[in-house]
């Protein structure tokens, strides 16, 4: 059976060493994820079922307390979040003997991270994707109803409309504005975030608030899209912003860590099988997640112009 195009011969791969696979992977992985460590992570690995079921509960409230008189119970009033577990993504290839022995450990490096990168992005774009049903809008949506409940970056209250492209440049007011929209709807003011495409760095460079503190730390953020931070939110570049009409916008966001979940059912893994008819190992990483909203008012997506 013919290979094709998809294998790595020693004319297309002239270095690889698998010993140190799925460590690099997994580091790969962790490096290139960003919306994935600014949610909800749940660990479901070794649990069996494809729906995992969350409670949501509601606040509740403090009772005056009389002498003499029992306490005010609170009511069980939470709804639960029904989550599915459908989503299983790999990345293969199949490294020749040949190419086995006269490998380097340079390209080995670079499919282990080229792994991690691409798993990575799939469990982002996923997250992205369910972002645009925040503050009630539709997942999927076209022509008026395209992030139909974004605003545009340079107010923060303005609705973004995706007939006209009415996308600003981010300001310190439209930040401000969107604070103030999750400030209303009392959520918590730690772990939100601010996850910006690359576009959006020239504006926050222009933002004093920002530059007074974008380069405090220890610099060891920077690795995981961290840049800096802004009325106590730490600030995030991501390439996985979605691109809307025609990449001529980019999608960004500001959310609180509760307001979207990821379950991982099965981390990482990284696996090898010797294929006698291919004379080579096959290589393969792959993941089992599941992603869901657990708080619609717990983000704000904002649009920006991609140029």
């Amino acid at each position: 059976m013919a290979l094709g195009t998809a294998q790595q011969t020693v004319t297309t791969a002239a270095n690889f060493i698998p010993e140190l696979w799925s460590d690099e992977v997994i580091a790969g992985y962790k490096k290139n994820l960003v919306l994935g460590n600014l949610v909800t992570k749940i660990n479901h690995s070794g649990k069996k079922g494809d729906t995992i079921h969350i409670p949501a509960p509601v606040r509740g409230s403090a009772n005056a307390k009389a002498a003499n008189t029992q306490v005010v119970l609170q009511g069980d009033t939470h709804s639960v979040v029904n989550l599915s577990i459908d989503k299983h993504y790999e990345y293969s290839v199949v490294i020749e003997d040949i190419t086995e022995t006269q490998a380097l450990s340079s390209l080995r490096r670079f499919y282990t991270d080229d792994a991690g990168y691409a798993l990575a992005t799939q469990v982002d774009d996923d997250l992205f994707t369910l972002m645009e049903g925040l503050q009630g809008g539709t997942v999927g949506g076209s022509g008026a109803a395209l992030w139909e409940k974004a605003v545009i970056g340079g107010h923060g209250a303005t609705a973004y409309t995706g007939n006209s492209s009415n996308a600003t440049d981010i300001t310190d007011a439209g930040i401000r504005t969107m604070i103030l929209k999750l400030d209303n709807a009392d959520v918590p003011m730690d772990n939100r975030s601010l996850v910006l495409p690359p576009i959006a760095m020239n504006d926050m460079l222009g933002i004093n608030r920002f530059t007074e503190q974008a380069y405090i730390g220890d610099g060891s953020a920077i690795k995981t899209g961290k840049i800096g931070s802004i009325y106590g939110m730490d600030v995030y570049i991501s390439s996985n912003c979605e691109s809307i009409i025609s990449n001529a916008q980019r999608v960004g966001l500001m959310l609180h860590k509760d307001a979207i979940a990821l379950v991982e059912q099965l981390s990482v893994r990284s696996q090898t099988q010797y294929k006698q008819e291919y004379l080579g190992d096959l290589f393969t990483s792959d993941t089992i997640y599941g992603v869901g909203e657990l708080r619609n008012d717990g983000g704000v997506a904002f649009v920006v112009p991609a140029t």
